[in-house]
């Protein structure tokens, strides 16, 4: 007591006094004589209302516990191997369920402990008083509330009295600085909470409420429970109510309007005393909201009926918890034969009888709402329903805690002697030899405590049922044991739902969307799809697809994009390769006619050279349709980058050089009468392979900068919706790469155009220059048409294919206008009427000049109704075409004129 806190003393010694005062003893109390005391906390009644410390008396958590304790002493005192020749006694003090009140009743415990200054004390006679001594109490079994519990051990630990609950479960209260002489047979709430979170997250749940009374047990209960979801995760507080102490029936309809605020929220954590779980029930069916909630009741609930008395429609599916607990049979039989008779040292056990019998034992009974009187022949179990209370167990295996404690000390403490020794005195010894007792206890489970004085979690699972099938009660659904085990095929809900009911924030995202978490509020998120090109990642995110992928049909992953490439039996290539196949048919049988008829005067007159190379430009036109459409490699890429443009570069590098001829000839002869240079066939050809040769040089060049290659094109038809994304097979070709590659071709096409323009003014008896022109005016036109469509469709989803299908057809009409324009004429005679293709009178040079001189001024009249055939052979009619002569001067000219 050295460094006992003085001042703490004498406010303790005040309340002593003033306890004594009130004349605690009877019938407050229960006093039985023995070796060594033990003192008894219980909660007999319940607490009182409009001032009074103690309301109606408690059956089942007040008086069977209390017999409990007093069965327990019973059986130890009759046992010779358990503390022989030592007798237990009890002090039991009634707390009213109040903690400042058991406060004052539990001062009793430690007044023997105080030394009173009695000399100045005397009599009325002037003798000294006579004191009667307390009794010294060893150890205290309780109390019942945590709340009690926490008052009450503040005040043993002063005194070193060691202290055993059987039902404060608070988490608190295993802080071994701050209650080191508190000892439990209970698992503590954590234990408890850890059960709880485990059956919330077996069901599904992920959104549930709490609900507690004030003070150490609600509060504290629910509060470990939300640290160990909180670290478990996964589980989200939708609210956290608390019932006040000094409540009113407007609290509970609160508490309950406020839990409706969060109707998915239906799973609801109890940790709340009887006279509350009823308060809260009650305001559920007043709110008619029976079968709404999922109650999740902690072992102040557990198996008891008064909760739910007359509220069992409301109770329907709660899950309640115990600890592990078994029927003491000992006790049933010791209890059910109590009577007024033989258990007058319970002087609570009268109140009771009129309690559990529902009558009056005299006319000054406080009980008003009957008038029967009470016989005294009425039996337990008999004449009254009876069910062992939960807690009977642990109660007795706090006794017996207790007594194997004391024992154990005894043994050696005092080894050569029986009964007391003066060494069994001080409460640290008896607190060491408590928490290192193990025995099986009262439910055949051994009974020990860990350095904080906790007993280890060990719980059953219990649930409320009542149907048609089976008789209403709780149901054991399952255990927990450090891990939790529940029967879910054997529960049965509010309603007659057969699945389990959710509680949850929000339902699950369906497959392809992602979780959009509600800030700070875990387990409610709102569902986004995973749009565009995402995929879903994982719960809360979606990923973008790489650029050759799109997502699945149901988002869950990338797939291949499907690869296209422009196919033969598509209607885009179907025109244009019909059109090449006529065009490829009709230049080769213009090639085999002229070939066929090679010497014959309109052959000769129309240059047969540039005629073949122009017939050459003129089937690759066509031939480059095909090599358009094929499939697209190495191979073809090549191709296409040789023949895309020189097919066009070659038929108008021959139409060039032959209008510039003619331009030349026509201009040198209206000065002189000498021909002009290069205009014989080798030069010709001459001019137009030098021509030929810059578009060559040109893809030889584009070849070393960009070598042909096939790539697939996944941007071209990328759409807005993933399922009509398309890759192109495509040659590496872009559009401004075949315009360079046909900008040549188009700028000899120009240039030729204009010298026909030039050359228009020359009579049609004497050259090719009119047919000509309506060739360039016509394929101008289609270039010139070509060029918007090709370009306009840039950003249209079927590019490739207009583009393609433009620019062969574009091609294929310049081919064609060309060959029916220059050709066709002269086949048709050559064919049809052969007597026109001969030769006639031939002139000189200068006569040819002349007379095209003259033709042009005369307004260009009779001229044109001579047939064709007769100037074909104008220039050569009187010169014989085999001659030296003829052949050294007049050659060069034979392709002047038709």
């Amino acid at each position: 007591m050295a460094c006992f806190p003085w001042r703490v003393f004498w406010i303790i010694q005040a309340l002593v006094d003033v306890t004594l005062s009130q004349e605690i003893y009877a019938p407050h109390s229960i006093r039985i004589e023995g070796d060594l005391t033990l003192g008894g906390l219980f909660p007999v009644h319940a607490r009182g209302v409009s001032g009074e410390p103690c309301g109606d008396i408690k059956k089942e958590n007040g008086i069977h516990r209390l017999e409990a304790m007093l069965y327990a002493l019973d059986q130890i005192n009759s046992d010779d191997e358990l503390l022989p020749n030592i007798t237990l006694g009890a002090r039991v003090l009634d707390t009213c369920s109040r903690d400042t009140y058991a406060l004052e009743q539990s001062l009793t415990f430690v007044q023997a402990l105080i030394q009173k200054d009695t000399s100045d004390v005397r009599c009325t006679n002037g003798e000294p008083p006579v004191f009667v001594k307390p009794e010294k109490v060893v150890g205290v079994i309780g109390a019942s509330a945590s709340s009690v519990s926490i008052m009450v051990a503040n005040i043993l630990r002063l005194f070193q009295i060691p202290q055993i609950s059987y039902a404060s479960t608070a988490p608190e209260l295993s802080d071994d600085r701050r209650y080191d002489f508190f000892s439990r047979v209970v698992p503590p709430d954590s234990f408890q909470a850890q059960a709880m979170v485990d059956i919330v997250k077996a069901m599904g749940w992920n959104y549930v409420s709490t609900v507690a009374s004030e003070g150490s047990y609600g509060e504290k209960g629910v509060e470990a429970f939300m640290q160990i979801s909180r670290e478990a995760g996964g589980i989200c507080i939708a609210q956290s109510l608390k019932i006040p102490h000094d409540h009113k029936q407007a609290d509970f309809d609160k508490i309950i309007k406020q839990l409706l605020e969060t109707r998915h929220a239906r799973a609801v954590i109890i940790f709340a005393h009887d006279e509350d779980i009823r308060g809260i029930l009650n305001a559920s069916k007043r709110a008619d909201q029976v079968g709404h909630f999922l109650w999740i009741g902690s072992d102040s609930w557990g198996a008891k009926y008064s909760p739910i008395q007359g509220l069992e429609d409301a109770a329907v599916g709660a899950v309640t918890i115990l600890p592990k607990r078994a029927t003491v049979v000992g006790f049933d039989a010791y209890f059910t034969s109590r009577t007024l008779e033989n258990n007058r040292r319970n002087v609570w056990f009268a109140e009771f009888w009129e309690e559990n019998f529902n009558c009056k034992l005299m006319s000054s009974s406080k009980k008003e709402d009957t008038s029967r009187k009470c016989t005294g022949q009425e039996r337990i179990g008999t004449d009254s329903k009876y069910e062992q209370e939960g807690k009977v167990q642990f109660v007795i295996d706090a006794v017996y805690a207790m007594a194997h404690a004391l024992h154990n000390m005894q043994k050696d403490l005092c080894p050569n002697q029986s009964g007391i020794c003066p060494e069994m005195t001080g409460g640290k010894k008896l607190l060491k030899y408590i928490r290192s007792v193990s025995f099986n206890g009262s439910a055949g489970t051994s009974v020990t405590f860990n350095r904080n004085g906790d007993a280890p979690g060990r719980y059953d699972l219990f649930q409320y049922q009542m149907n048609i099938n089976s008789t209403p009660g709780y149901k054991v659904i399952g255990q927990w044991t450090e891990n939790l085990q529940l029967n879910i095929e054997d529960m049965q809900w509010p309603n007659g739902e057969m699945e389990v009911p959710s509680s949850v924030c929000s339902l699950p995202c369906k497959t392809g969307q992602r979780k959009k978490v509600v800030k700070g509020m875990p387990c409610c998120w709102h569902c986004e799809p995973c749009d565009g090109y995402q995929y879903q990642y994982d719960e809360t995110s979606c990923k973008l697809c790489t650029y050759n992928m799109r997502p699945n049909p149901n988002r869950t992953a990338c797939q291949p994009i499907p690869v296209v490439k422009l196919e033969w039996h598509s209607p885009w290539a179907v025109i244009p390769v019909f059109l090449a196949m006529l065009g490829i048919i009709a230049t080769i049988f213009v090639m085999a006619t002229f070939i066929r008829y090679n010497d014959t005067p309109i052959v000769r007159a129309s240059g047969r050279e540039l005629s073949y190379v122009l017939l050459t430009g003129i089937f690759l036109c066509y031939i480059i349709t095909f090599v358009m459409f094929a499939a697209p490699d190495g191979a073809v890429c090549s191709l296409r980058q040789i023949f895309l443009g020189l097919g066009m570069c070659i038929s108008y590098a021959a139409l060039l050089t032959k209008t510039n001829r003619i331009y030349r000839i026509f201009e040198e002869g209206k000065m002189s009468v000498t021909p002009p240079k290069l205009i014989s066939p080798t030069s010709q050809l001459a001019i137009t392979s030098s021509l030929i040769s810059v578009q060559l040089l040109g893809v030889l060049i584009w070849f070393g900068v960009d070598p042909p290659n096939a790539i697939v094109d996944y941007d071209e038809l990328k759409t807005i919706n993933p399922d009509k994304a398309r890759g192109i097979l495509k040659c590496d070709i872009s559009d401004l790469q075949i315009i360079c590659s046909l900008g040549y071709s188009i700028l000899l096409m120009v240039t030729c155009t204009v010298y026909a323009i030039k050359t228009r003014g020359v009579p049609e008896n004497f050259n090719e220059a009119k047919p000509i022109g309506f060739t360039m005016y016509t394929t101008c036109i289609v270039w010139l048409a070509f060029i918007p469509i090709f370009f306009g469709t840039a950003q249209s989803a079927d590019k490739l294919y207009v583009q393609t299908t433009t620019l062969t057809i574009s091609m294929n009409l310049s081919a064609s206008v060309a060959l029916g324009m220059l050709y066709m004429p002269k086949v048709y005679v050559i064919i049809f009427h052969p007597e026109l293709n001969v030769l006639k009178r031939k002139r000189s040079f200068k006569a040819v000049v002349t007379a095209a001189t003259m033709s042009t001024r005369l307004s260009h009249k009779a001229a044109a109704d001579r047939p064709n055939g007769e100037a074909k052979t104008e220039l050569c009619e009187n010169v014989d075409p085999n001659s030296p002569a003829a052949k050294k001067k007049y050659v060069s000219y034979n392709d002047l004129v038709i």
